[in-house]
């Protein structure tokens, strides 16, 4: 899997990590895991529409400004 970003960073807890499996099929290219061992794979067109979601506003009221 190829590591695209850590999500915190500065804690060494197993944070949150964004991978694209290039060797997945198509509907589980995108790989998100969180620092409890679990993981989330999605296809890379249901990964655009949640960060243009995202960019939309749409999560802003989960994450204060």
């Amino acid at each position: 899997m190829r590591h695209i970003a850590t999500f915190c960073g500065s804690c060494n807890c197993g944070c949150p990590e964004l991978y694209v499996d290039d060797a997945a099929v198509p509907e589980k290219r995108i790989v998100i895991t969180d620092d409890f061992g679990q993981r989330i794979q999605m296809s890379v067109d249901q990964f655009s529409d949640l960060v243009a979601s995202a960019r939309d506003g749409v999560l802003d009221e989960v994450v204060p400004a």
